[in-house]
């Protein structure tokens, strides 16, 4: 891949991996070093993508669709420990230990402060949206097309190379079962749920049966819904629900407010919450740009799970099923700013497609969420190794054998597990035990205490 004497960059995207490729960069600059000109559009009025909570859903106040599916309870699903920058600790953050576990609040927080710190918000250009992406073969760079929100100002720029960092969870999975346009109370997907306390003594059909599943039925459960029922496609989840939970196999149809299950049992409800995905969705792209994958751990059309195979100026982050989340971000991010600076050189393209396969053949042999963790650790030692970002192979070990004290945790008490606490991998500080449990804490303002 020919690199540009000073390429220009655009990334498209300033939610928490949009910030780890512009903090990439910047470490570089603040260094003395001499960096590409970067310009990150983001749509939004301010930075933190996902964990930016609106209580507006479908469009904004700018006719676009809502990125976020942020909830106003939502607290931490996986231990902290496992979602830890490795230049930026916890410790240093809060200047003491805190809980494994902590609202979306807190975890904002710390996103954005490491951002703050890494003077990067010079780069951004908000309320923007990029409205198409092509690549111009003959002057071979990308035109990219973008249009202000609250002026209408719209531009046309060219950069030698495009970084997707938009994420996969905005764009709802919705699949059509029978007979629900008869059903006369609320339907909804979660990426359109914002608070529990609306369910209070509600009959609840939720489909589904992965993580939102798992968090919605708890969050509904713990504000007083009357009943939840969680309809799976493929195997049930399995925890050791309380009474007012059950999973049944994916319902056959709807008529009325009455779901009908392939064991012959009929359920009333009173709200159908569909927890059934995210589509991979890039309507900006032109269409030979596009990645066109499921939802795994290695998209099929991307050296190092970043590239894209077809025009390697075209890269996406974060776009796999993940464990890890920031530290992820951060090893792509590291990789891809070496690249770009000539430190790296990709292979040609039948190496890179050798590798490729390497990587998607190995995932189909998967079995289990515990060998999942592994690829996706050894996917990270790949990235981490060729950079200087600080994680080790030690801490990402440590970090696995931690996703999988919590995969068991969940499996012994779903109701609890959030009461736990877990030892970091960066610091080894371990975290204290919140005073009060996830179960009996409603009000997300006394984030992080102990």
């Amino acid at each position: 891949m020919d690199r540009p004497v000073t390429p220009r960059i655009a990334i498209i995207g300033a939610g928490p991996s949009g910030l780890s490729q512009l903090r990439s960069f910047a470490l570089k600059e603040s260094a003395g070093e001499h960096i590409p000109e970067i310009v990150c559009f983001e749509k939004q009025s301010e930075w933190g993508g996902m964990w930016n909570y609106t209580w507006r859903t479908g469009l904004d106040e700018y006719g676009e669709p809502v990125h976020g599916s942020m909830y106003r309870h939502l607290w931490s699903n996986a231990p902290k420990e496992c979602h830890e920058f490795a230049d930026y600790s916890f410790d240093r953050h809060f200047s003491r230990p805190i809980p494994s576990f902590i609202p979306r609040e807190t975890f904002r927080e710390y996103i954005l402060a490491r951002a703050e710190q890494s003077n990067i918000r010079r780069y951004v250009q908000f309320n923007t949206v990029v409205s198409y992406v092509d690549f111009d073969s003959e002057k071979g760079s990308f035109s990219v097309q973008t249009r202000h929100l609250s002026t209408g100002k719209r531009c046309i720029e060219y950069f030698d190379y495009v970084i997707v960092a938009v994420g996969h969870f905005s764009m709802p999975n919705i699949p059509y079962i029978s007979g629900i346009e008869t059903f006369p109370g609320q339907v909804i997907h979660s990426h359109d749920f914002r608070d529990a306390r609306q369910f209070v003594e509600r009959d609840i059909l939720i489909v589904g049966g992965s993580l939102s599943a798992e968090d919605i039925a708890l969050q509904t459960f713990k504000f007083g819904a009357k009943s939840i029922t969680i309809s799976y496609r493929t195997k049930p989840m399995g925890f050791k629900w309380p009474s007012k939970i059950e999973e049944k196999p994916l319902l056959e149809k709807i008529e009325g407010r009455t779901a009908y299950f392939p064991d012959g049992s009929t359920r009333q409800f009173d709200s159908i919450i569909l927890c059934t995905g995210y589509k991979h969705h890039f309507p900006f792209l032109a269409d030979d740009l596009r990645l066109d994958t499921n939802n795994c751990l290695y998209p099929s059309q991307l050296y190092k799970g970043i590239f894209f195979q077809n025009q390697p100026r075209l890269i996406y982050l974060g776009m796999q099923n993940l464990f890890f989340s920031l530290s992820l971000f951060d090893c792509q991010a590291w990789y891809v700013r070496d690249v770009l600076l000539g430190r790296t050189l990709l292979p040609d393209t039948s190496k890179r497609e050798e590798d490729m396969l390497a990587w998607k053949t190995r995932e189909e042999q998967l079995e289990g969420k515990e060998e999942s963790i592994d690829f996706q650790t050894s996917y990270l030692k790949d990235l981490a190794e060729a950079t200087d970002y600080p994680l080790t192979n030690l801490s990402l070990d440590a970090t696995a054998a931690t996703f999988k004290i919590w995969v068991a945790d969940k499996q012994s008490n779903i109701i609890n597990y959030r009461d736990k606490p877990y030892t970091s991998s960066i610091t080894g500080t371990k975290a204290t035990i919140c005073s009060t449990p996830w179960m009996e804490t409603q009000n997300v303002s006394n984030a992080g205490s102990s």
